[in-house]
């Protein structure tokens, strides 16, 4: 069971998250989640227990500042009113450096926490690997040049939030940049690995832990 905490922004401002650390405590690796739209709910905090279960430390940025929905058009508001730049380079990149002293971190973002995943992976320098969910940033947010770890990701063909289109374009500049990623499609829609959906797709979803907890293991431990 994890426990909200406070840690440090670049910035020194204070920020809030999820941690939940698995058996062996401090003596594990460390792994960034990055909620959807709908805030830290409940969902969320799950994807970080499976991941601590799996053997890391795992801290969840509260980016909504306690604010949680289960109302697209308010979630929708929300995201809308987040500053992507400061949420990548303040609260996701404070949580990786919160994280950082004990071993390796990765970042793991899904739907909007996906796209600021990706941002992370050109703004975090101390994230050793990044893998997105079905989220891209806009191409003008986003310095493929900048991107150090190594970035997997995980897309829906059939995705009509982020469309496999800008999927396409992102794979075509990172490898015209020579950046190591991966990106795998899926026969599915967005937010497909989200239980509590409309779009789950439970073989999609396993499938994409798999290949997630995979490239963790090896970029990470």
């Amino acid at each position: 069971m994890g426990l909200m905490i406070d840690y440090a922004r670049p910035d020194g401002r204070a920020a809030r998250g999820y941690y939940v650390a698995g058996a062996r405590g401090a003596n594990q690796p460390g792994i960034v989640v990055v909620q959807e739209w709908w805030g830290v709910n409940s969902q969320i905090k799950g994807s970080a227990d499976r991941l601590a279960e799996s053997g890391y430390r795992v801290l969840v940025p509260d980016l909504f500042r306690g604010k949680a929905t289960l109302d697209e058009a308010e979630a929708e508001h929300m995201m809308h009113n987040l500053d992507f730049e400061e949420a990548a380079t303040q609260d996701i990149r404070g949580a990786v450096q919160h994280l950082k002293p004990k071993g390796k971190v990765g970042v793991v973002g899904f739907c909007m926490g996906g796209a600021l995943a990706v941002l992370t992976a050109a703004t975090t320098p101390e994230a050793d690997a990044v893998v997105s969910w079905y989220g891209v940033p806009p191409e003008e947010a986003l310095d493929v040049a900048k991107v150090t770890a190594p970035l997997q990701g995980h897309f829906a063909l059939q995705d009509t939030f982020f469309p496999i289109a800008s999927v396409d374009a992102l794979d075509r500049r990172l490898q015209q940049r020579g950046v190591a990623h991966e990106f795998h499609r899926y026969d599915a829609g967005h937010a497909f690995g989200n239980e509590t959906g409309a779009n789950h797709d439970p073989d999609a979803t396993e499938q994409a832990w798999d290949r997630t907890l995979r490239f963790f293991g090896r970029h990470i431990g």
